[in-house]
């Protein structure tokens, strides 16, 4: 950042005016920039076409990620939508209207839309403007916006709303139609970097899986390595431990399916629990994997930490040699998790499996070496995709930071 942006955001944090600029409505602007209320220049929430193509799209929350784009469309035939969803057309801005939703920044730029027209989710208000909705979408992606406007959301908690009142009183610094179309065109660019690098991390990630899928069952040996391998009962590589052999004061730990067992402060929401309890909960070692309560979705989780889990789970600990990461990617394989649904086939969905489900499935046990071997290639593909998951975090923080010096005019840019 060169010394001049410098001084102007420094400048602008202490109150003062720097030169050609204004104070507004919306904090310090440029002098050419004009404050406009959303309502001023955008349709919110227009009426269904009174005539519409015979097929349409629907978009529901789940279609949308948090960075507001579109991740799936639905093609449907105009009878059969159902009447109350929220029409829209190619181009609007879609803006999800309840808590958590807003929150997170669900939403879309539906310029990407398959059909002329769509409808959506009964919870998602409409922004329309056909010039420049490109300019009125990123605004509506800024953490100002979906600060101020959740100041504003009324209705109990966890059923807040964003009120169409609140949406057309919102205010954005408008600069003249060829800033904002270099401002679109700079942020536009850093979106396409980041949905580049995301296709191939979605590219990555399946390689891995395929990779797992080959080197899991033994369909492909690695160099080096040859021979028919065994397949045993679960029950003859681990064993079920209940260790309460502790004063309560180990680290609660709790489950993760992306991270294993971690630390409960590092879930990230406030999981209640009585102090007086921990007498009860089970001590894990590192090493020790624990079967979680989501066993049907691939809950055996491996643990890097030592503390103490809710007593509701199972934990497991290794009775023959083995390569703890190669079971820790075994136990995530499609291979795995397919059959150990097929052997606990009956149980209620979402029941924990037992260690006797868990131990009775025959799993391979090549050697040692193999399981080492096998680890290694695929912790190797593993540090690749985490590489990549950072670089596109990087990207990501880079495009909030532009959006904020951008649609703030703080760095002026022009074509």
């Amino acid at each position: 950042m060169n010394p001049e942006i410098k001084r102007r955001i420094e400048q602008i944090r202490r109150g003062e005016v720097p030169e050609e600029y204004k104070k507004a409505i919306v904090g310090i602007i440029p002098d050419s920039w004009e404050p406009k209320k959303l309502k001023d220049i955008c349709e919110i929430n227009p009426p269904r076409k009174k005539k519409e193509p015979a097929q349409t799209t629907f978009l529901g929350m789940s279609d949308v990620d948090d960075s507001g784009h579109i991740i799936a469309q639905h093609k449907m035939d105009i009878h059969q939508i159902k009447s109350g969803l929220t029409p829209f057309e190619r181009g609007d801005i879609l803006v999800a209207k309840i808590t958590p939703c807003f929150e997170n920044g669900k939403g879309a730029n539906t310029k990407t839309l398959q059909t002329e027209t769509g409808f959506g989710s009964t919870e998602f208000h409409v922004l329309r403007n056909k010039k420049d909705g490109d300019f009125i979408f990123y605004h509506t992606i800024s953490h100002s916006f979906r600060q101020k406007l959740e100041r504003e959301m009324t209705g109990s908690a966890g059923q807040k709303r964003v009120q169409v009142d609140s949406l057309g009183n919102y205010v954005i610094p408008l600069p003249g139609r060829s800033e904002r179309r270099s401002i679109v065109d700079i942020l536009s660019a850093q979106d396409s970097i980041i949905v580049l690098k995301e296709k191939r991390l979605a590219e990555k990630q399946q390689q891995k899986k395929y990779i797992m899928q080959q080197l899991l069952t033994g369909k492909r040996r690695l160099p080096g390595f040859e021979g028919v391998w065994k397949y045993i009962p679960a029950r003859e590589i681990f064993k079920s431990i209940t260790d309460k052999k502790h004063s309560g004061d180990l680290q609660v730990l709790s489950s993760t399916q992306d991270r294993g067992i971690v630390p409960r402060d590092q879930v990230g929401i406030d999981i209640k629990y009585e102090a007086d309890s921990l007498s009860s909960y089970k001590k894990v070692e590192k090493g020790n994997f624990v079967i979680s309560l989501r066993s049907f979705q691939g809950g055996i989780e491996y643990s890097d930490y030592t503390g103490i889990v809710s007593p509701a789970y199972t934990v497991l600990k290794s009775i023959e040699k083995i390569s703890d990461e190669y079971y820790k990617q075994f136990f995530k394989s499609t291979d795995y998790i397919n059959r150990l649904n097929i052997a606990v086939y009956g149980i209620r969905d979402g029941k924990q499996i037992s260690y006797e489900d868990f131990g009775r499935i025959k799993i391979p046990y090549p050697s040692l070496n193999e399981q080492t071997a096998i680890a290694k290639v695929l912790s190797t593909a593993d540090r690749e995709i985490d590489l990549l998951r950072q670089d596109i975090e990087q990207e990501k923080q880079k495009k909030k930071a532009l959006m904020q010096l951008l649609l703030t005019g703080i760095v002026r840019v022009t074509r």
